[in-house]
C-alpha cells in the first residue's frame, strides 16, 4: 500500500495571523500555485484516488493536485482539530491583547479550552481514519490532503518518528507499508 499524506498550501488565516484550527479559510494565490508546483513535483507518484479533508483549503488543494485525472472524494475524519474552540478564526494578536493567559494556554497542543476537541479525541480520530486506509484498495496510490496537526499525529503516533519541527505549505510525505508496519519513501517541506 503506498500513501502520500500532503498539507495543503498558504490560507488567507495565515496571511492573516488568525488561530486556524478547523477555521474555514480558503487558499491565497500563493497557496494555488504552490499546488501547482507539487502537481509537477508529484507527478510521477501515479496518484489514482485523492481523499480531502472537508475544509476548503485543502478541498481546494485537492482539486488542483487531481487536474481532472483522478476522482477526488471527502473524509470528515481528516478534518483538522478545533483545538482553537472559542477562539477559532480570530486574529492572534487581539486575543493576545484581550486576553493573555487564553494566548499563552494555546501554546500547548495538550490544552483544551472552551469550545475545543481534545487532543486525545483528535489523536483517535485521526489514527482510525488512517488505519481504515488500510483496508481498502491497497494496491493503488493514494494521496490524503489534509492539515499540520494531522501530519502531527501521522508521525508523532502512527509512524512513531516523534516530534516533528516546521511543517511547510504544501508539505508531503510518501510512505508504504501492509497496513501496521509503514516506512518513509519520499518527503518534501518538513
Amino acid at each position: 500500500m503506498k500513501l502520500i499524506f500532503i498539507r495543503h498550501g498558504k490560507t488567507t488565516g495565515d496571511v492573516e495571523d488568525r488561530y486556524g484550527g478547523d477555521y474555514d479559510d480558503h487558499l491565497t494565490d500563493k497557496g494555488r500555485t504552490q499546488a501547482q508546483e507539487a502537481l509537477e513535483e508529484l507527478k510521477t507518484k501515479n496518484i489514482r484516488l485523492i481523499i480531502s479533508s472537508p475544509l476548503l483549503r485543502a478541498r481546494e488543494t485537492a482539486e488542483i493536485l487531481a487536474a481532472g485525472r483522478c476522482p477526488v472524494i471527502v473524509e470528515p475524519n481528516f478534518k483538522e482539530r478545533n483545538q482553537y474552540g472559542i477562539v477559532t478564526g480570530r486574529i492572534k494578536e487581539e486575543v493576545a491583547m484581550e486576553t493573555p493567559e487564553l494566548a499563552e494556554a494555546l501554546r500547548d497542543y495538550l490544552n483544551t479550552i472552551e469550545g475545543a476537541e481534545s487532543y486525545q479525541d483528535f489523536r483517535n480520530r485521526i489514527v482510525s481514519a488512517v488505519n481504515n486506509l488500510a483496508d481498502k484498495e491497497q494496491d493503488i496510490c493514494r494521496a490524503i490532503i489534509w492539515h499540520g496537526g494531522p501530519m502531527r499525529v501521522l508521525f508523532r503516533d502512527i509512524l512513531k518518528i516523534g516530534e516533528i519541527g516546521k511543517i511547510g505549505d504544501l508539505a508531503w510525505v510518501e510512505i508504504e507499508g501492509d497496513g501496521k508496519n509503514f516506512k518513509i519513501i519520499d518527503c518534501r517541506r518538513i
